[in-house]
């Protein structure tokens, strides 16, 4: 995945933006250079340019907890006032495929989540009364072929732990060691994955570049994936990169552009190149009713990287990068990331200039971008069609 870059000039002021593969960002003094790219569509290797469009099938819209009385997790902002379409709703997990543990601490093992992800279907887990954290041993990865849904549910009571040494869960539809379904990996309706009622803790991918790197804790390309009520803390990627990223999440090619979904979640502590919670190539984003505190964006010399540095450093809590896109955040409180670079909040580039980006009902506050930003939009660079539309909103 190698972007054919291109280095704009801005002349003027208030640009916004998040785009897909190769964005770029590089101040000159007050004004912002921003990098134009290219995306490869024609092998399964390649990052497809992205479609435009919204949508999926929908979720049910009364799911029921996975046990009776529900779990102990409560993440994201139970204040934000954000709609949630149905689609972005928990699924019901109440009949579940198969369950993870026989009811102790000790039966819930990282083999038995590797096991229970690779054969798919509705997981649920049943490790005892209390909350239980469980170490990964190795990453969970999704088989292409068993699904087409995935639903990782953990009750609120559950922790899966990289141990600051693996990724912790992994679905890519065009890793021909997952199996290919379709001629078309890039833009396939599945797998659909959906992880709920759970948090993910130190994971970290640091020195894995497979796809350009990223996804500290999850890494996503094709198909369908969403997150509801989750914590993510204290993930890891690599520390330097131009285009690498989500300490959290890194997502790639969903199908038809539809959205990620990232509803009632929690983003604390997360530390890569770039996007320190969340960051992806060409992918659309609804992000509602959610947290993001205190994450950072690491790397330095931005996107194309300046003349002897790594690249990197932007997006201190999300990195968008790609060409037709849109991000949508809802009801989420934005505060305390840091970038490097550009976008101590918000780093938005989309190459052909079509990418949107709604904010509403939202605060984006004390995101200091220590090298560029959109004038008139603090914590946000951002190149799209038009400025981002903020509604109801605060940004400080």
């Amino acid at each position: 995945m190698t972007p054919a870059v291109a280095l704009l000039v801005l002349a003027t002021a208030a640009l916004s933006g998040c785009g897909s593969s190769g964005p770029g960002g590089e101040p000159a003094t007050e004004i912002p250079v921003a990098a134009a790219s290219a995306t490869a569509t024609a092998s399964p290797g390649a990052v497809p340019g992205a479609s435009v469009g919204m949508g999926g099938r929908s979720a049910s819209p009364t799911p029921k907890p996975s046990r009776p009385g529900g779990g102990v997790l409560r993440a994201g902002n139970p204040g934000g006032g954000a709609h949630v379409p149905a689609e972005a709703r928990m699924v019901d997990t109440s009949r579940p495929t198969r369950v993870v543990g026989t009811g102790t601490a000790a039966s819930c093992t990282s083999d038995a989540v590797v096991k229970a992800v690779a054969a798919g279907g509705t997981i649920t887990f049943d490790c005892g009364p209390e909350p239980v954290t469980i170490r990964m041993r190795a990453t969970a990865k999704v088989r292409n072929a068993n699904g087409p849904k995935i639903v990782l549910d953990g009750g609120g009571k559950v922790t899966l732990s990289g141990g600051g040494e693996r990724r912790i869960l992994y679905m890519n539809t065009c890793d021909q060691a997952q199996g290919w379904t379709t001629s078309h990996c890039q833009n396939q309706d599945h797998p659909q994955l959906t992880v709920q009622n759970i948090t993910f803790a130190d994971g970290n991918s640091t020195g894995d570049r497979a796809e350009a790197g990223g996804g500290g804790a999850i890494f996503v390309r094709g198909g369908r994936f969403k997150v509801v009520n989750a914590r993510f803390v204290d993930n890891r990627c690599d520390r330097t990169g131009p285009d690498l990223g989500g300490a959290a999440l890194r997502v790639l090619s969903q199908h038809e552009n539809k959205p990620v979904y990232v509803v009632n979640s929690t983003f604390t502590g997360g530390s890569c190149a770039n996007g320190g919670a969340l960051s992806s190539i060409g992918v659309s984003w609804s992000v509602l009713n959610s947290v993001f505190r205190g994450n950072r964006a690491v790397g330095a010399g931005a996107n194309p990287a300046r003349s002897g540095t790594p690249g990197g450093g932007s997006g201190g809590a999300i990195y968008c990068d790609g060409n037709g896109f849109s991000v949508r955040i809802g009801g989420t409180i934005v505060e305390d990331n840091r970038a490097n670079e550009g976008g101590g909040a918000v780093f938005f580039v989309s190459n052909d200039r079509t990418g949107t980006m709604t904010i509403e009902k939202s605060t984006l506050r004390r995101n200091p971008s220590a090298g560029f930003e959109t004038r008139g939009f603090p914590g946000i660079f951002f190149l799209g069609a038009r400025n981002p539309t903020v509604t109801g909103s605060k940004l400080g």
